[in-house]
């Protein structure tokens, strides 16, 4: 369950989405330079292969380690895409194209958004949608829709199996979320049950009404890390924190954790991207990112904890500060703020902006493990993360007699 904005202005498009899909389902950058094809070439997508162009252009992607295709990403034309699962009441393929998939594709033969907007119609018509696009449940699927934006413009494209909708965005704030909102397509195809369970509306309008207010890429970097009404996440029984653009699992029919967060400024001539690349974008920082300038972030995580990984690294420290947020002193807030700040009005290379996160990540790590563990988070929630924490493979050592005791409580059950 995601969320995407962007804000067209006179002066260019701001954009902005969080990803949000299983906790431990790690995601990363990866860059992929211009391309040239020999004539029948193939790509192998998640799920199908399909024919290869003759030329791809230069990306960079945030994809979820298992797929192929991207949750969003730009390339070297500007053209910016984020995609939104929505439910709709016709047929779901057992194979076809993922939503994840018609991004990268999209990004890789595009050199304008209307392109991109063609790109993805024309994949939908030829190859159809489809697949399990779910790390915890294989067989969850879905049908898609999607910004796309480059320094001119902005489209909705929304889809219903092979059927699509699309909407230019000429001015002010357009968001989507997990469920059809194009007028007349949303009335004719939407699911409005499964739309409701995930919270679409309510984050639509939060969002919407959010973005609203926002002079720049500050703004909307706040939008994704609202929780609603409170300063902390506030639990669902049924859909955990489906209610908020900064999503942090534990429902017991629904749960999403932001698992990356991406905003762009695409302003012609100084287009600029800032992305997390770690999960919980509350307590993560924004870091300035460009297809031209790849660095080496270590090799591909994967759905357990490891070391050489920048999202498992995070991973770790944000769990510790979700069981008990007040236990993060209001320090750490201004540190980040301060950093990021510098950072929004003069990027440094990014490679040293990833390494001083890190070392701001360290420390702030020390400090949380020399406090008292706790888990003041409702029951529920403490035995869906219990889950995820065994299967994460290792706990923070300011949370491991809370995890162990949940462990026993939770069983096998959820």
């Amino acid at each position: 369950m995601c969320d995407t904005i962007v804000v067209k202005r006179p002066e260019g498009v701001l954009f902005a989405k969080n990803s949000d899909r299983d906790p431990n389902e790690s995601q990363f950058l990866e860059w992929h330079p211009r391309r040239a094809y020999e004539p029948g070439a193939t790509v192998d997508c998640t799920h199908i292969t399909i024919p290869q162009v003759e030329r791809t252009w230069a990306t960079l992607l945030s994809r979820p380690f298992w797929m192929w295709g991207a949750e969003m990403g730009t390339n070297e034309h500007g053209v910016t895409i984020g995609n939104e699962a929505v439910f709709t009441n016709q047929p779901y393929a057992k194979r076809g194209l993922t939503g994840m998939d018609l991004i990268r594709l999209a990004l890789e033969r595009a050199d304008s958004a209307a392109g991109a907007v063609a790109a993805i119609k024309d994949l939908l018509e030829t190859h159809g949608q489809g697949g399990g696009a779910g790390y915890e449940n294989p067989k969850f699927t879905y049908h898609n829709s999607f910004i796309v934006a480059d320094p001119g413009s902005a489209y909705v494209l929304e889809t219903a199996g092979k059927l699509v909708a699309i909407e230019s965005v000429t001015e002010g704030v357009r968001s989507i979320s997990n469920g059809l909102t194009i007028p007349g397509f949303a009335g004719a195809y939407r699911d409005r049950l499964r739309t409701r369970v995930a919270g679409c509306d309510i984050r639509i309008g939060l969002t919407t009404r959010l973005a609203s207010k926002a002079g720049g890429v500050a703004d909307l970097m706040a939008v994704l890390r609202s929780h609603g009404t409170g300063r902390w996440p506030h639990y669902n029984l049924i859909n955990g924190t489906l209610h908020m653009p900064c999503m942090h699992g534990g429902g017991v029919v629904a749960g999403s954790l932001s698992t990356a967060s991406w905003v762009a400024d695409l302003t012609p001539g100084a287009i600029r991207h800032w992305v997390t690349a770690t999960s919980s974008p509350c307590v993560g920082i924004f870091k300035p990112v460009a297809v031209d300038r790849p660095i080496d972030l270590g090799p591909i995580p994967g759905g357990e904890f490891t070391e050489t990984s920048v999202w498992w690294r995070h991973e770790r420290f944000a769990r510790a500060v979700l069981a008990d947020p007040e236990r993060l002193p209001q320090s750490y807030f201004a540190e980040r703020d301060r950093i990021e700040k510098g950072w929004i009005e003069d990027p440094p290379p990014s490679a040293a902006a990833f390494e001083t996160a890190d070392q701001l990540l360290d420390k702030w790590s020390s400090g949380l493990e020399a406090s008292k563990p706790a888990d003041v988070r409702p029951f529920w929630v403490r035995a869906y993360w219990a889950k995820r924490d065994r299967l994460m493979g290792v706990y923070g050592a300011s949370a491991v007699v809370g995890v162990l005791w949940l462990s026993l409580l939770a069983g096998e059950h959820c």
